[in-house]
């Protein structure tokens, strides 16, 4: 869901910068702003169904700003094994980080438009992946150190 909506503003976005005539009979700032509007509403609609999931599964919510996430991340990486993070896990970043950084793609870059979305939709994943495992890492800190400070 993230990746249409990535896919769908980025799109929008392009459309209203540099299309001139119009697209399936509309002039290009209605059509670019209809798949932004769209893009916009498939992103939320994902958040609150993540939200949702999380409270309907019990599972634990991710806490800490963005900063707070990406200084945990060496901690999480350094505590990988005691924290029960899978090896699938870091083995899915790694891949996706070598497809971005690779010279090859599934959809190459000459592809005006749709070239490049495999990548930022890789990118959105991976960001997204990264940043929701170090926010439950830091819950499960967070709890660690509470249930320390309490036995003593």
């Amino acid at each position: 869901m993230i990746f249409l909506s990535v896919v769908l503003t980025l799109l929008g976005l392009s459309t209203l910068l540099w299309r001139d005539d119009e697209l399936v009979g509309l002039p290009p700032v209605v059509a670019g702003s209809a798949l932004v509007v769209l893009g916009v509403a498939a992103g939320v609609l994902w958040v609150v169904r993540r939200r949702r999931r999380w409270e309907r599964n019990g599972e634990p919510r991710p806490v800490g700003t963005v900063f707070d996430r990406a200084k945990a991340l060496p901690r999480l990486l350094r505590e990988r094994k005691a924290y029960g993070l899978p090896t699938s896990t870091m083995a899915t970043w790694g891949f996706a980080v070598l497809y971005l950084v690779s010279p090859i793609d599934l959809l190459p870059e000459l592809l005006p438009l749709i070239g490049v979305t495999d990548d930022a939709g890789v990118a959105v994943w991976l960001l997204t992946s990264v940043s929701t495992v170090t926010g439950q890492y830091l819950r499960w800190e967070r709890e660690r150190s509470g249930k320390a400070g309490k036995s003593r």
